[in-house]
């Protein structure tokens, strides 16, 4: 199983809420908008069907700064709670 890592230092001079040169997938998008109303942000790990949210999906919210690792989760370590950023919140709602 891979392992999800927090995005890179920002270099000196970006700014964290800068809008992203992307736009989320459809996936990513629906995940992201789970967030919005959610206290804190907080990103669900299970999607609306009950299956596990892809780490793969999560991993590239982050590297695009849409979401950020909120805390470890002491019942399952390799998974991942995050919460949306402000960028999230943007990009969760844009549309097209």
């Amino acid at each position: 199983m891979s392992t999800l890592t927090a995005p890179k230092a920002k270099q000196s001079g970006e700014s964290a809420l800068r809008p992203s040169a992307s736009q989320p997938s459809a996936v990513q998008r629906a995940w992201l908008s789970r967030g919005l109303t959610q206290p804190g942000g907080k990103l669900p790990l299970f999607d609306a069907d009950g299956q596990r949210v892809s780490p793969r999906t999560i991993q590239a919210c982050i590297d695009q700064g849409w979401a950020e690792p909120w805390f470890a989760n002491p019942t399952k370590p390799d998974w991942l709670v995050c919460k949306l950023t402000e960028q999230g919140r943007i990009a969760a709602q844009k549309r097209g």
